[in-house]
């Protein structure tokens, strides 16, 4: 009886042990599930230095909004456009970088020896894992590898959105047609400044507002009409860099031209964007050279100062060698992924699963257009974008656009019914422009020389133009200028470039 009692007890204790056993496991298997659920729904957090194009960063609605849809949580660092090439040189001398980085396609070639380096991940052989990324153009991949290899989600323009934007109202008061030819153009900045366009009875007025930069200023899309390469020209055996031409000469001169007789702001070479827009805004300048879809914009703000404002946009100026305009590769610029910020595959995998998601339907047309209902409406199947609503993109959504990549040729992007007539007249203009670009030769090619020198290389050009414009060198000056970019790595780019082509 007492033996039967003690295996009764053993045979009790040992159920208890197997169902402690059991209650353990189901424990240990549900806390790991809801662990691993944790893991798999918690936020990314991304850091990205990104540029500011707009007066306004995007409203704090829009943001909550897109990260929720790709569940991140953003560090967004926004850069007015005008400095951003000086932060992003900081970041690569002091190497604080954010986990992405936005690089802009004229300071690309700074970049490139931190990418050979190692400061950057190749992001090529992950693409496939995606299936919007995997689907991104790969000649344009093409188009910003570094030795064959891909490093960057590219950001997709236009070949050439350059034109004039111009006061209409100005022109009717004048009594004058829209130019045509350099020589009309030259004409209307003239009258502009001379004239009285605003019908004020003061001497208070200017022809052109330029910034400080000659290539996204008005310097580079005037040298096209004067005839100039896009960067380089190629003759039957070698390379000429644009500024040895004569119609880069002809451009500096047309612009000293302006200087000296006041039919631009004087200061243009220290002058930023934002103060570039201001004075068209504010009625003080009639002429604006640039992105042509940039009308909009600078409509809507000029008439907080002037309800009669107008403004039209013009594309085609006949030089000596006909229609030409400057264009670049279909990109312009690169998000780069930091290996010091993002230490270890998994996390570029889910940094690039943050990308890949912008490009479906509901991330895109929020980055492109807005909340629906609020900043757009559909019919249709298509967007509406109403005047009425224009102000209101422009201050909470339009700087998102930045963020997209491969916008152009994603087909999850709403197609516009309707939109402001200015800037779909913009657009029209940028179509046209196709057919009279002047590519770069060099695109595809590669010199060692001009990825490691060709930004301090290019300071001593355009140090030069500016110098001449200003009068403080003159022709022969800047040919000593040219002699010392040669003797400086200028020769050895020349000759990289035309083994590359050539060989």
């Amino acid at each position: 009886m007492k033996r039967h009692k003690q295996l009764n007890f053993i045979y009790i204790v040992n159920r208890l042990g197997i169902l402690l056993l059991i209650v353990t496991l189901l424990f240990g298997c549900s806390a790991t599930s809801v662990t691993t659920k944790v893991e798999e729904t918690k936020p990314t957090e991304i850091s990205i230095m990104v540029p500011l194009h707009f007066p306004h960063s995007p409203s704090e609605e829009s943001i909550a909004l897109l990260e929720q849809l790709t569940n991140t949580k953003l560090e967004l660092s926004w850069v007015p456009d005008g400095i951003y090439s000086d932060k992003m040189n900081t970041a690569l001398t002091t190497n604080s970088y954010k986990k992405v980085m936005f690089e802009k396609y004229t300071d690309y070639v700074s970049v490139k020896s931190s990418i050979r380096t190692g400061a950057f991940w190749e992001i090529g052989p992950y693409l496939e894992q995606f299936s919007n990324l995997k689907q991104l153009d790969q000649e344009i991949l093409s188009q910003t590898a570094v030795d064959g290899k891909i490093y960057g989600l590219y950001t997709e323009r236009q070949s050439s959105r350059q034109g004039i934007i111009i006061r209409k109202d100005w022109l009717h008061n004048l009594t004058m047609k829209e130019p045509s030819t350099i020589d009309e153009l030259y004409e209307i900045l003239y009258a502009f400044t001379h004239g009285d366009p605003d019908q004020n009875g003061e001497d208070d007025t200017i022809g052109l507002t330029d910034r400080n930069d000659l290539i996204y200023g008005a310097f580079k899309t005037l040298s096209s009409y004067f005839g100039s390469p896009n960067n380089w020209e190629l003759t039957d055996h070698t390379f000429i860099p644009e500024f040895e031409t004569d119609a880069y000469l002809n451009t500096m001169k047309f612009m000293k031209k302006l200087y000296e007789e006041k039919l631009i702001n004087v200061d243009f070479p220290v002058t930023s964007k934002e103060m570039q827009r201001e004075l068209l805004i504010r009625g003080t300048a009639g002429v604006y050279i640039g992105t042509m879809t940039d009308v909009q914009r600078l409509y809507e703000e000029a008439k907080q100062f002037n309800d009669k404002v107008e403004f039209t946009v013009i594309n085609r100026i006949e030089g000596p060698n006909g229609n030409r305009i400057w264009s670049i590769p279909n990109f312009n610029g690169l998000y780069l992924f930091s290996k010091k910020a993002i230490p270890t595959e998994d996390e570029l995998l889910k940094v690039l699963g943050f990308f890949d998601r912008t490009m479906d339907a509901d991330v895109a047309n929020l980055l492109h257009y807005g909340i629906e209902d609020k900043h757009y409406y559909i019919e249709d199947d298509k967007v509406i974008l109403s005047e009425e609503l224009s102000a209101l993109r422009s201050q909470e959504v339009n700087a998102l656009y930045s963020l997209m990549i491969a916008d152009l040729s994603n087909p999850n992007v709403m197609e516009v019914a309707k939109q402001q007539q200015l800037w779909s007249y913009a657009e029209q203009l940028i179509e046209d422009n196709n057919e009279f670009l002047v590519l770069d030769p060099t695109v595809g090619f590669e010199s060692l020389t001009y990825d490691e020198h060709g930004s301090e290389l290019y300071r001593i050009i355009s140090d030069a133009t500016y110098n001449y414009i200003l009068g403080a060198i003159d022709e022969n000056g800047y040919k000593e200028k040219i002699e010392l970019w040669r003797k400086s790595g200028g020769a050895q780019i020349i000759s990289e470039y035309t083994a590359d082509y050539f060989n």
